[in-house]
């Protein structure tokens, strides 16, 4: 293929996205003969993602040109892709994000995406994401900015409102979706066809569908589900229940957005697996780096979209993505347009076009209306460097059941984050 481009990919060195990302630039025909340019901070650990990259490029054939570096500036130059995938001081922050708030009795599920700790995510996360930015509409206007990193929603609630860069999120929550019906209704998942459409971690299936017929699963799923292991995430099945459709991707990710939320497990992210995974991928990457064998499947796609959608927009293929976050703009014309949805995307040399399903069932509507203010005002506090409008974000945010707590938590956590907080725009 004549079509060539530039791929900086931000915090290669990303233990939950960087090998993925890898494994899906090496595993496309469509990427072969563009450069990947790695930019990560610690210059011994993105050496040897860029020696893993090497490595992958010649096991694949992909064809790819290599390039490293700690300068994202210079790597800009020229770049068609931007891919971020960085976080700030992950776990110890997250930890905090976590105990603090439970510490005041806040009861919460993952402290990551919403609540008191996705308010903490986006005010120390969104600069960063803006001087990329800034970065990127001085040196490279024209690219478009993948995001993995969270918190999704509000990184490209944000960059919709306050930037012109093209801006698409990229998450795996729908075909978490996916894989929780089809297990319960006991389908193999590739025979279950699904369209999502709403907020990251909170996308209502509004189609269920069999890959092959075309049959309208949704009758199958309900009456698989009255009889299915009660333990199988019983805060999303009660809101099935309530309100007729599946919601994605997980009782904790989903839970975050509720004030009820725990009612689906307390049990929080699981750090010392976290780190226990960061470990054992460092001694198998030091072990292939030395003339070991290359994992099987670190040489097949990981399942992400980010590189579909490189391919999609540089070949003009009109592919469409099965699900991104993108500003709304009309997409669901239910929820503002102000806001960030995750619907389907078709990818094209004239960008990212959200693929409309209508308007989310009304109840659904106005259950998500509610994040998506408590959305607005947590951007509006990052933007701003606002502790006055973060106190606002946190009170209307429905995981929030006390004012004083709101308070000292935010004191708190403001003194732990103030290092990053500063004023965005």
């Amino acid at each position: 293929m004549s079509n060539r481009t530039k791929i900086v990919f931000i915090g290669a060195t990303s233990a939950s996205f960087g090998l993925s990302m890898l494994r899906d630039v090496f595993s496309s025909d469509e990427l072969r003969g563009s450069t990947l340019t790695l930019v990560g901070r610690n210059k011994e650990t993105l050496g040897k993602m860029a020696a893993l990259a090497r490595l992958l490029n010649a096991k694949s054939g992909a064809g790819l040109a290599i390039e490293q570096t700690t300068d994202r500036r210079a790597a800009f130059d020229g770049a068609g892709f931007v891919v971020n995938a960085t976080a700030i001081d992950r776990n110890r922050l997250w930890k905090l994000d976590w105990e603090v708030p439970r510490k005041y009795g806040i009861r919460h599920t993952l402290g990551e995406n919403g609540g008191p700790g996705g308010l903490m995510f986006t005010l120390r996360t969104l600069p960063l994401v803006f001087d990329l930015v800034r970065d990127m509409q001085e040196l490279c206007p024209q690219a478009t900015f993948i995001n993995f990193a969270n918190p999704e929603n509000r990184i490209v609630f944000a960059l919709g409102k306050y930037s012109s860069i093209r801006v698409l999120g990229l998450c795996h929550g729908i075909f978490m979706g996916q894989s929780a019906v089809s297990y319960i209704m006991d389908l193999p998942m590739d025979d279950v066809d699904v369209w999502g459409a709403g907020l990251n971690h909170s996308q209502c299936l509004m189609q269920i569908r069999h890959r092959a017929t075309g049959e309208d699963l949704y009758p199958r799923l309900r009456e698989k589900e009255r009889t299915f292991d009660s333990t199988f995430q019983p805060l999303t099945r009660q809101l099935f229940r309530a309100f007729g459709f599946w919601m994605t991707c997980s009782d904790d990710h989903l839970g975050e957005y509720l004030p009820y939320g725990w009612e689906g497990g307390e049990h929080g992210y699981d750090f010392d697996a976290d780190e226990r995974g960061r470990v054992e991928f460092g001694a198998g990457l030091d072990r292939v780096l030395a003339g070991g064998a290359i994992p099987a499947d670190w040489l097949t796609p990981s399942g992400e979209r980010g590189a579909a959608a490189i391919g999609g927009i540089l070949h003009n293929k009109k592919r469409v993505l099965e699900s991104g976050i993108v500003p709304n703009r009309g997409a669901i014309p239910n929820l503002p347009d102000i806001a960030a949805v995750e619907v389907p995307v078709m990818a094209d040399a004239a960008g990212l076009h959200p693929i409309s399903l209508g308007p989310l069932p009304d109840p659904i509507a106005k259950l998500l209306q509610t994040q998506v203010s408590v959305q607005e005002l947590a951007v509006e506090a990052a933007v701003r460097a606002s502790k006055e409008i973060a106190l606002q974000a946190l009170l209307i945010d429905p995981v929030v059941n006390s004012a004083s707590a709101a308070v000292k938590l935010l004191d708190e956590l403001w003194e732990a984050n103030k290092a990053y907080i500063r004023p965005c725009v």
